[in-house]
């Protein structure tokens, strides 16, 4: 389908059953709601300077927790994009849903959404849909980098991938040409799947900001953020940042500054005995300005980390840019912000360089929330989940908010909102394939469940290391056994 059919189908047949922002026959909901403005950054570490990481250039992200909560123990139900972001829109646990590993749970198998309306929302932003909120989608917010269902290669059907969420699919696309084009962005309309074989693993060649998608996308959302002030209308904006995903490309100024930083090497660089280690596939498929040996040389990883770096530099500019709108306009004192990270990422530690294990450095991530009324400059260090994320935006906004028939598997963080040195959880359950582990207060059970129980058992004491070091199950099986016991049951 081309851009201009689906275009002219979006406005019409494909969400023809909504109408003023809402489904056709609801009762109009009061004219004016809280506005959300969610950010969602591809593979962010919480290696931020306002964690301590003064090597990590990030003052936006800095300023953001500062005048918000941010939450040291925020852990993704998947290490996948598009499996936690299911995870996230859908507010469903993996253990509910089977979407437990890849990325298009969001739109085929037992859990896709459903293409026509149903009593509750599926999703975070049809809910606010229906609630009378203007919904636009800018960047990455489900796994679709421009929220309509294509391959890498263009081809697809172009349907929304959440049904029923956006009134605005909004992702400017320049000389990339399509949302994959935008996602593996090297300069010049190039990327890694345009068939011309671009598969450098950095690149540091643009100099403005918008010579790349990311900035692109940034000025959208201030223009967007500008329409909606000058309308009055009460909104939701996803805003989407595709760095620092893989693979590392920034402006120049960005690997300049970066170039000669002191940046540690990983802690732990041991390859770990265990079955849940991978050998780094989506990171060596790339093509290395120095030896690609395994393990990289220390040399080598320093240069991979800086570039990993100054592309979320990079992103930090273009997330300053928006919440810099919402101050200038007015909107921040009516506005809750969150910026969520969708999992973490090893830069070598444990010889991985990517996600995909059920390891504690692919599942820790960055979680802000800024809400008006709420604690300012806290910091939280409570369990919690991905899953939260839903119930409290649900909560943040006032009591006669449209509730959802959809069954939510999270915690309302509210009450951490309020008062940082809260709890909601006893544990963080995340899911990986099929491994499932446990996140307790000193300690990460990982396993498989098999016909006589759980299986490959690993057991690590976190307190003082996020990477695995020593399998403790042997020693310690009850403490293994009790986080293990303390998951939900499947389906």
């Amino acid at each position: 389908m081309r851009r201009r059919e689906f275009m002219a189908a979006l406005g019409g047949g494909l969400l023809g059953s909504y109408t003023g922002g809402r489904v056709a026959g609801q009762d109009s909901p009061p004219a004016r709601r809280h506005n959300v403005l969610l950010i969602c950054v591809d593979d962010l570490r919480p290696e931020l300077g306002c964690a301590g990481a003064t090597y990590a250039d990030t003052p936006n992200i800095d300023r953001l927790a500062a005048t918000g909560v941010r939450f040291t123990r925020h852990y993704a139900q998947v290490p996948t994009c598009g499996a936690s972001r299911a995870a996230l829109l859908m507010g469903r646990s993996p253990a509910r849903s089977g979407i437990v590993s890849g990325n298009n749970g969001l739109y085929q198998g037992p859990a896709a959404l459903s293409r026509e309306p149903t009593a509750g929302a599926q999703t975070i932003p049809e809910l606010f849909r229906r609630s009378g909120h203007r919904t636009t989608c800018i960047g990455k917010i489900s796994h679709m980098p421009d929220g309509r269902i294509y391959a890498y290669d263009g081809s697809g059907s172009g349907l929304p991938e959440l049904p029923h969420a956006w009134d605005e699919l909004a992702t400017p696309y320049g000389p990339w040409e399509r949302g994959w084009g935008c996602f593996f962005a090297y300069a010049d309309g190039r990327h890694r799947e345009d068939g011309q074989g671009h598969q450098d693993l950095m690149e540091f060649a643009a100099e403005d900001d918008e010579d790349l998608p990311d900035g692109m996308d940034a000025r959208a959302a201030v223009e967007k953020l500008h329409e909606h002030r000058r309308r009055g209308e009460a909104f939701f904006l996803g805003f989407g940042v595709y760095k620092p995903h893989l693979p590392f490309v920034a402006t120049h100024g960005d690997w300049a500054a970066m170039e000669d930083r002191a940046v540690p090497l990983p802690p732990h660089p041991e390859r770990p005995d265990s079955p849940y280690w991978h050998p780094s596939g989506e990171f060596y498929r790339y093509d290395m300005p120095f030896e690609k040996q395994r393990p990289l040389s220390p040399e080598a990883t320093l240069r991979a980390k800086r570039a990993y770096l100054a592309a979320v530099r990079y992103a930090d500019r273009q997330i300053g840019k928006v919440l810099d709108t919402l101050d200038e306009l007015g909107l921040a004192e009516s506005t809750t912000v969150v910026l969520w990270g969708d999992h973490g990422w090893h830069l070598g530690d444990s010889q991985i360089w990517g996600k995909h294990t059920p390891f504690e450095r692919a599942l820790l991530s960055p979680l802000i929330i800024r809400s008006p009324g709420m604690t300012q400059g806290g910091v939280c260090d409570a369990l919690v989940e991905t899953l939260d994320i839903y119930p409290t935006l649900r909560d943040l906004c006032d009591p006669s908010f449209p509730r959802t028939e959809h069954p939510l598997d999270g915690e309302s963080l509210v009450p951490l909102l309020r008062d940082p040195s809260a709890s909601v959880r006893d544990t963080a359950t995340s899911y990986w394939g099929k491994a499932v582990t446990v996140r307790g207060e000193t300690h990460r059970a990982i396993a498989q469940r098999g016909e006589a129980g759980f299986e490959n058992v690993e057991l690590y004491d976190v307190r003082d290391t996020v990477d695995p070091v020593r399998n403790l199950a042997g020693e310690q099986p009850e403490v293994a056994a009790e986080l293990l016991a303390s998951l939900p049951a499947v389906g």
